[in-house]
């Protein structure tokens, strides 16, 4: 396999998983290496209550992201978010819709169509996706959740035509299924600002993506038991290591599955377990660097 692996060192590639686990150097432009983001809070009155257990549980988070699209939330559901977040200091990230699970198509509810992840079945689609982009920031809202490759495509050409505004950012769902550094590569060409890998990734493998870019990657520490329900807390000093700038995707297992509407309870638990894995790292890498979010 060594022609293979030359060529890709000659790209710029790693030429195979990192079982060496290197330590990343990389950081997040304010020098932290990893940050906290609590996904599936779906509407203003859970985020409320997050960012009410999170001020009394001590333990800042940096992003809260919806999961289960734009076009579930009002006009007024969306700026009190934004504004919450503006208070707090942390980046809001809504997902987009449609997309397969909310398509006339039943493909993806069937064992072969599972496969397609939550990915955009014709170019309507892939307009209606970028109005829900459009509507977001319009109404504040300057970063987003995208299931497609395609659609990830067509808002950096937009992005870098001056279509949308040049801070709009972009983060690669789990949902599309990447899990290697030519993906990430491709993905970063084509717009990703942050990417999330296959919940399941390996050491080795978030070594060897951390290698292939410099965007924050976004692991989960924890999962829905829609997808596998696994814990992964003893593994985050390891991930913070190898592979900062690092996004903890932290409070997935309070939920069944990925669009879960939390309850305000739902996102306290979610913000305990943030201090759950904040005591991982405390414990076994002191020495890991974050910084909490500034306050509006």
């Amino acid at each position: 396999m060594q022609k293979t692996r030359d060529f890709l060192t000659r790209i710029g590639q790693p030429a195979g998983d990192c079982f060496d686990l290197p330590t990343s150097e990389k950081r997040f432009e304010d020098g932290a290496q990893y940050r906290f983001e609590v996904p599936g809070i779906q509407g203003p009155s859970a985020m409320a209550a997050l960012m009410e257990a999170v001020a009394k549980n001590g333990v800042p988070i940096h992003r809260v992201t919806q999961t289960k699209g734009v076009m579930t939330l009002l006009d007024s559901e969306i700026t009190a978010m934004v504004d919450m977040a503006a208070e707090a200091g942390v980046e809001l990230v809504l997902s987009v819709g449609p997309r397969a699970t909310t398509d006339t198509s039943a493909s993806v509810n069937t064992p072969e169509g599972l496969r397609m992840g939550y990915r955009l079945r014709g170019q309507e689609q892939v307009i209606r996706a970028t109005e829900e982009i459009r509507r977001g920031v319009d109404l504040g809202v300057m970063s987003y959740l995208v299931y497609d490759e395609g659609q990830l495509w067509l808002m950096n050409q937009m992005r870098a035509a001056g279509d949308i505004p040049e801070g709009v950012r972009f983060k690669v769902s789990a949902h599309t299924g990447h899990g290697n550094p030519c993906a990430a590569a491709m993905l970063v060409g084509i717009g990703a600002n942050s990417i999330n890998p296959v919940r399941d990734i390996q050491m080795q493998m978030l070594a060897a993506m951390r290698a292939a870019v410099d965007v924050p990657l976004d692991v989960h520490t924890e999962n829905p038991a829609s997808t596998g329900g696994f814990i992964r807390h003893y593994e985050v000093p390891e991930m913070v290591r190898v592979a900062a700038p690092i996004y903890l995707k932290t409070g997935g297992s309070v939920a069944k599955t990925h669009s879960w509407d939390s309850s305000d309870a739902d996102a306290a638990k979610r913000s305990k377990q943030v201090t759950l894995v904040k005591r991982m790292l405390d414990e076994y890498y002191p020495d890991a660097v974050t910084v909490a979010p500034k306050k509006g």
